[in-house]
């Protein structure tokens, strides 16, 4: 059994705590379910082909990584994670989240270009986070799993910090080609309002069809998995060497494999100073 199936088995189910609230709430479980039957939630949109209620992200270069590097760690985070791969946000989830999670329907997740430049900080960031553990829908403290490695810039270690918890069967690669309509959509809160400027990731209901031209595209798609969208904790806060050894083994990404992914997501994860080989070897990142 090689690494990809077995992480899938014990990682990509539930939680032994999230499958017991969706015992406990069941009542709650089955309104969700039906209200959003009724929104068409299983119907395809004859444009883009995603469900009605999607989760709309977009995105640009984090970290100091552009987003091509990014999506590429992100194919390995999900080759050695089963399919799962945690995507980090900067806003919360809306209060009705919990309910969607709950109806256990399956939800789209839209990653579409930004339009507008990255900002310097992200660029070339004064520091590196990483994030360790996560809050699951039952308010529950968990460590991420192992194949996921979400980082940010330090000024971000002073403000909440979130991701989409994904899945997907398909490789990850940026496309384009699938426009998608943001027009069409609203939120899905009760005051249903459109998709604001500054709502950089929202989930929405499509209210109206899609128009077969627009100013965005579907880039990545995948499906919400688990507690679906999270608050993340436990922040590692990376040295100045260990930033260095992490650039440079990320500067690797493009040939590697997903066991080695894992071994430096695992490591970047722990507190201590990864080891160095002598002058003019490999980084030794990998070794427990």
């Amino acid at each position: 059994m090689g690494v990809a199936h077995s992480i899938w088995l014990i990682y990509y189910p539930l939680s032994v705590r999230e499958a017991s609230i969706r015992v406990r709430f069941g009542k709650g479980e089955a309104m969700a379910r039906s209200a959003l039957t009724r929104t068409g939630q299983r119907n395809a949109s004859p444009v883009s082909g995603l469900s009605d209620v999607v989760c709309w992200t977009r995105m640009q270069s984090e970290a100091g990584q552009d987003i091509e590097a990014i999506v590429l760690r992100k194919e390995l985070e999900r080759q050695s994670g089963g399919g799962l791969f945690c995507w980090g946000i900067g806003n919360a989830p809306p209060r009705s989240l919990r309910e969607f999670v709950l109806s256990n329907l399956p939800i789209d997740v839209v990653f579409s270009l930004m339009k507008s430049q990255p900002r310097a900080v992200d660029v070339t960031p004064k520091g590196i986070t990483v994030w360790r553990n996560y809050v699951d829908v039952g308010g529950c403290e968990r460590p991420l799993p192992p194949n996921v490695l979400i980082t940010s810039g330090v000024k971000a270690t002073g403000r909440a910090h979130y991701a989409l918890m994904c899945v997907s069967e398909e490789r990850l690669a940026l496309r384009n080609g699938t426009p998608f309509d943001p027009s069409a959509y609203v939120n899905v809160s009760e005051a249903g309002r459109p998709v604001g400027a500054s709502q950089v990731t929202a989930l929405v209901r499509r209210v109206a069809p899609e128009k077969s031209v627009s100013d965005y595209q579907i880039n990545l798609k995948a499906t919400l998995a688990r507690s679906f969208w999270v608050k993340l904790s436990n922040p590692l806060e990376l040295s100045a060497r260990r930033r260095e050894e992490l650039g440079e083994m990320l500067a690797e990404v493009a040939g590697m494999r997903a066991k080695e992914w894992l071994k430096l997501a695992m490591a970047m994860r722990e507190a201590r100073q990864p080891k160095k080989r002598s002058t003019g070897e490999q980084l030794v990142l990998f070794n427990r």
